[in-house]
């Protein structure tokens, strides 16, 4: 099994803000892959989408704990499925990527990210994949001119929106290769 996880924060009030990027790419992954709706799973403290892709059994899950605890539903998940840190895949927001790109990684820190740091704290280390979906803005909403915090939970811009389209579409494009052994695949085109 591939456990998928888009960090982000629950309730309307959130929704289409930077830090939820992460809920946007599985989101949009879940629909381009014809998985069934997602569902509160209260046990997991998530809502979950579970089905089969190709040969492979895939569960997507948005973490309902918000972003500074997602550890611990993320643990609850992978401990009653039994995933491999290798089979664990976060898709998260990154203010250091320019908006429209993503990265690719098969491990390493949490960096400055509230979720990541949770879920290495929960884990106990950080060898997980991931794909950072980039929400910095230069010139529109810069970070440096207000506290991060403020920045991350603004949401995007109309004249944002396309750059966002265009960096879920390839944070999709990513976890579809990575779903199909082609992690290295994906480093090296998105990277």
């Amino acid at each position: 099994m591939k456990l998928i996880v888009g960090l982000g924060n629950p309730g309307k009030e959130y929704d289409g803000t930077r830090h939820n990027a992460g809920f946007a790419c599985v989101d949009a992954t879940q629909v381009k892959w014809g998985l069934p709706e997602f569902a509160l799973q209260k046990k997991f403290l998530a809502l979950v989408s579970e089905g089969t892709v190709g040969n492979e059994k895939v569960l997507i899950a948005k973490p309902q704990t918000f972003m500074n605890a997602s550890g611990e539903s993320v643990a609850k998940i992978a401990t009653f499925y039994h995933v491999e840190p290798q089979d664990i895949y976060i898709v998260h927001d990154d203010i250091d990527l320019p908006l429209g790109s993503i990265r690719v990684r098969k491990d390493g820190s949490a960096g400055t990210h509230n979720g990541m740091k949770s879920i290495v704290a929960s884990f106990g280390h950080t060898d997980f994949p991931r794909i950072r979906i980039g929400i910095e803005s230069r010139g529109v909403t810069a970070p440096q001119e207000q506290d991060i915090t403020s920045f991350v939970l603004h949401p995007f811009l109309k004249k944002e929106l396309p750059l966002l389209k265009e960096g879920l579409e390839n944070g999709v494009n990513a976890l579809e290769m990575a779903l199909k052994g082609d992690l290295t695949g994906a480093m090296e085109l998105y990277n």
